[in-house]
């Protein structure tokens, strides 16, 4: 008797044991990136571009002899000149759709795509999206060329394998592989940030290739790297793209849906103040006059917690959804009203060109408003590739202007912490406690300095 359970328990702890080194062994399997390298190198192309850049004329000195000396030594070139610039792109139609990044091919002269097979074509711009960072270029290619085809990137998770392809350095065809690393990141770039990390290596050159997941599927545009930052890397989703895609190959240009608001950050304490259970949704700090919001009966103090079906968990969530929703579309949207939740129906329309599309706007306890440091507005101050939020408004009499903040300054850090875009900010304004300091580093003109400002 004995024997017989002691033979059923050494049955099953075998049994156990084979399941569980079967599920280890599951969990430890690598991709095949030696057969998707194979199938998927020939969509991956190269783009090259030039740039002619026409130097600016030396201010006349009159007949100074010493003018002619100055200009040829020291002066800017005084001929025009080509500037190159590399980056990747891959095929999405085998009538030789390609995608790329638009800074990539941003004020080129001259776009040449060259395939895995060495044939090198004229690339053709036939659209751009500067708020994307995707462009949309064309080749004409004879027969029927490789396709990288789209995944989904709403499907990825945290710690999935990737694979990247592109031209690092110039260096063609070059494979790396590596695992998703974060979602949602937001870098500062512009106003529609939600970047996958990955640490899947990316370099200058890299741009505009495919970020591939297991099955080799594009799930993302490789675009940007974090200076001094090895091994970290941004792609932008590809479910994204799709819209943006097909509307530059439908007319060579993108509209984006607005709604007339400005939100801001919901904190804890303006969570709890409001009745909701957590920190979530975003809080609308203005409504727009003649806008959408204001049309179907939106408010300010109403917090959005849904936008057609989407949970917002984030408020920098919102202007990416309104953006990327049909113009002329009702609009389910649920807020937070009074103690209770009201659904709202809201016809979304096209965001106009100069308006701010829900400017990010949080409960600042400095006295002071900020936005995205786009890339455009950071080489108008000055501080091409900086990072942070810049100061758009500051109160008369107000912490900040106490402390002597001013209009135009750029935020980098806050007690330590880096920031990154608006939501950054607002949470690490919010975290300091009533008493305690926030010690700001700003970037002024060329210069750094701190601030420190005592929480009341």
């Amino acid at each position: 008797m004995r024997a017989a359970i002691l033979a059923r328990f050494l049955v099953v702890t075998m049994l156990f044991s084979t399941l569980f080194s079967g599920a280890a062994l599951a969990a430890t399997i690598t991709p095949d990136f030696v057969r998707l390298a194979k199938r998927l190198k020939p969509a991956v192309v190269n783009v090259s571009t030039s740039h002619t850049i026409t130097p600016k004329k030396r201010p006349s000195m009159g007949n100074d002899p010493f003018q002619e000396y100055f200009d040829r030594f020291f002066g800017s070139p005084q001929h025009p000149f080509k500037q190159k610039n590399l980056g990747s792109g891959f095929i999405i139609s085998e009538d030789g759709y390609i995608i790329t990044n638009n800074h990539v091919v941003a004020d080129a002269d001259e776009i040449k795509v060259k395939l895995s097979d060495g044939r090198e074509f004229k690339g053709q711009v036939k659209g751009r999206d500067d708020k994307f960072d995707i462009a949309l270029v064309k080749i004409d290619a004879t027969g029927h060329l490789p396709v990288a085809p789209l995944g989904d990137s709403d499907k990825i998770e945290v710690g999935e394998w990737v694979m990247a392809i592109g031209n690092p350095f110039g260096l063609t065809q070059t494979v790396t592989a590596g695992i998703v690393s974060a979602q949602g990141r937001v870098i500062g770039s512009g106003p529609y940030d939600d970047f996958i990390q990955t640490d899947a290596s990316i370099n200058p050159g890299n741009s505009g290739g495919p970020l591939f997941n297991s099955d080799g599927e594009v799930i993302g545009i490789n675009t940007a790297i974090l200076a001094g930052g090895q091994g970290i890397g941004f792609a932008i989703p590809i479910n994204m793209a799709k819209s943006v895609i097909t509307q530059l190959k439908e007319s060579g240009k993108v509209t984006r849906g607005w709604i007339g608001v400005s939100v801001q950050l919901v904190t804890p304490e303006l969570a709890k103040s409001f009745g909701l259970d957590r920190e979530r949704g975003a809080l609308i700090a203005e409504v727009m006059k003649d806008g959408p919001a204001e049309k179907s009966g939106l408010k300010g103090g109403d917090i959005i917690l849904e936008f057609d079906g989407h949970p917002i968990h984030e408020m920098s969530e919102l202007p990416r959804l309104v953006a990327g929703t049909r113009v002329g579309k009702k609009a389910e949207v649920l807020v937070q009203r009074d103690g209770r939740q009201v659904t709202v129906p809201v016809v979304v329309e096209q965001l106009k060109d100069g308006a701010e599309d829900l400017v990010a706007r949080p409960n600042d306890r400095l006295g002071l408003k900020v936005a995205e440091l786009t890339r455009e507005r950071a080489e108008q101050l000055g501080g091409k590739g900086d990072r942070g939020v810049v100061v758009t408004e500051v109160q008369p009499d107000s912490l900040a202007d106490q402390a002597g903040i001013a209009e135009g300054d750029v935020i980098r850090e806050i007690n330590g912490v880096r920031i990154s875009g608006v939501s950054d900010y607002g949470k690490a304004i919010a975290s300091v406690k009533k008493g305690d300091y926030a010690k700001l580093l700003l970037r002024r003109g060329n210069s750094s300095l701190f601030v420190a400002i005592m929480i009341n």
